[in-house]
């Protein structure tokens, strides 16, 4: 016999769980086992007013985040339209079916305020490392270090001459970050020449043809790995020119040093490492074997004598 379509009727009450409909191989479960943000309030406390009406969890909007770096959602309204709709990302942030989930303009106010002033996602990145040497996943013995090409989010033609700098009138957020790090190595003092053209929208960004496409505006973030597992120890922003990403690799194994206590034995990397100072900086001044290839200079045909070196390993 031919059911009929049953009418929906509205009960009192219901009896439903999320994490019953939540599959067990789901990718969310297998990281929520290992996310511990135990600590986090106690790092921004300073940052927050002892009065006022109660904020934003900030566990649920790094627990939301962690759901767009996973799951590949890189607007932050579409993040709190995502977590509004699935049961498994209500989950994973502690969401009931009836709890609110914030406005897309929190996201922005607290990672340019609040999380920014207490660098809180390097907190947590530096807490996911310590996990990481506890589960004994970083061998320490030997590093590679890359950079990759970031495309910031601009238009092309919104730019002028680098020679002319930027306009009088230029205001906003990204104007004032730019002239923040001018002079800082990593970013306007890495090079002395000046950029072929700055864009208006986001003068920080690097206009560069690194790659086989045509030229555009980028940054540069670095990456030291441990080798044992692929382990990443330590991240730098740049902007994206060969000189900021050396200066990078410095910082990182300095910093991984400082804080992890981790010395690596080798470095892996490839030829934008290899110039005469940097493999000098890290023979000498840190002990560490340069796994790099450098360029074949020894048949020069210009009338100077060239220098024959080749990768240790």
């Amino acid at each position: 016999m031919m059911g009929e379509k049953t009418v929906m009727q509205e009960a009192l009450f219901y009896s439903f769980r999320i994490e019953d409909h939540v599959p067990a191989d789901h990718l969310l479960r297998a990281i929520d086992r290992f996310v511990d943000l135990s600590g986090i309030r106690e790092h921004l406390k300073p940052f927050y007013s002892a009065t006022g009406r109660p904020s934003i969890d900030p566990e649920l909007m790094i627990r939301m985040l962690i759901v767009g770096y996973c799951m590949g959602i890189r607007s932050e309204r579409r993040l709190c339209e995502e977590v509004h709709l699935n049961l498994a990302y209500r989950w994973f942030c502690r969401l009931d079916l009836d709890g609110a989930v914030p406005d897309h303009s929190t996201f922005s106010k607290n990672r340019h305020g609040r999380f920014r002033d207490s660098d809180l996602l390097r907190k947590l990145f530096e807490l996911t490392v310590e996990r990481c040497m506890a589960e004994g996943l970083v061998g320490a013995e030997g590093f590679a270090v890359d950079a990759s090409l970031i495309r910031a989010d601009v238009h092309r033609q919104r730019s002028v001459p680098g020679e002319e700098g930027l306009p009088h009138d230029a205001a906003g957020r990204a104007v004032t970050e730019y002239l923040d790090v001018l002079d800082d190595a990593a970013f306007g003092g890495s090079t002395p020449v000046p950029p072929k053209r700055i864009n208006l929208t986001d003068p920080a960004a690097r206009w560069t043809a690194a790659t086989r496409e045509r030229a555009f505006y980028a940054y540069s973030t670095n990456y030291l790995i441990d080798l044992d597992h692929a382990v990443i120890v330590d991240v730098e922003a740049t902007t994206a020119i060969r000189q900021a990403e050396v200066l990078a690799q410095r910082r990182m194994i300095e910093r991984t040093q400082e804080r992890f206590g981790l010395w690596p034995e080798k470095l892996v990397a490839d030829t934008a490492y290899g110039s005469a100072p940097n493999l000098a900086w890290l023979v000498e001044d840190r002990g560490i074997e340069p796994h790099i290839p450098v360029f074949e200079k020894s048949a020069r045909s210009d009338g100077t004598v060239g220098l024959q070196l080749r990768p240790r390993g």
